[in-house]
């Protein structure tokens, strides 16, 4: 595979976010630089056949060349470029930095409860993972994962399925979630 991410994840990047991340509310979208090459944070041997048999990620019902596809694009990270078109401005960081003030500015300010004080106008930190695909094209898998500042967070698996030139959500199946700072990585 490709290290270089084709204009075609990009597209399937842009509905993932479109159907499961914005919201009217959304101003600024970050997103990581690199795609991630592992499942769950801090697990690299998270990307493995044996890993995706064990979880049974949507009920074993992904075909095997879909699953290896996948795998295979994503034994090592890419870079991303400024090539999405969902409609809302977007910035890119690296790691546990943002490489903007912009984006350190836009998030939303905390009371001493933790509840936010306005709403929020940022989604934060969104990393992608590369695009698996069926050899006949009408079925793609995407991770994607939402790490916020304050220690939450979840990763996903996306199914894709082509009807008519068109890209469908087809499932989601949830891989690992965090909720608050001090809280464990879970898995299914």
């Amino acid at each position: 595979m490709s290290a270089v991410v084709l204009q075609e994840e990009y597209a399937l990047y842009d509905r993932i976010i479109e159907d499961k991340f914005l919201t009217a509310q959304i101003q600024l979208v970050l997103l990581e630089r690199m795609t991630v090459s592992r499942l769950v944070p801090n697990q690299p041997e998270s990307m493995t056949m044996a890993f995706f048999q064990q979880q049974g990620f949507f009920n074993g019902m992904l075909p095997h060349k879909l699953v290896r596809d996948f795998l295979d694009a994503n034994q090592a990270p890419s870079r991303l470029d400024g090539r999405f078109r969902f409609g809302v401005r977007y910035r890119f960081v690296s790691g546990e930095t943002d490489e903007d003030v912009e984006t350190r500015l836009a998030i939303p300010a905390m009371r001493e409860d933790g509840r936010m004080v306005q709403a929020p106008s940022v989604l934060d930190r969104l990393a992608f993972s590369r695009v698996g695909r069926t050899l006949k094209n009408d079925q793609a898998l995407v991770y994607v994962e939402n790490r916020r500042r304050d220690g939450t967070g979840a990763g996903f698996l996306v199914w894709l399925r082509r009807r008519d030139q068109v890209w469908e959500l087809f499932d989601t199946d949830v891989v690992w979630t965090v909720y608050d700072g001090a809280a464990e990585t879970e898995t299914p």
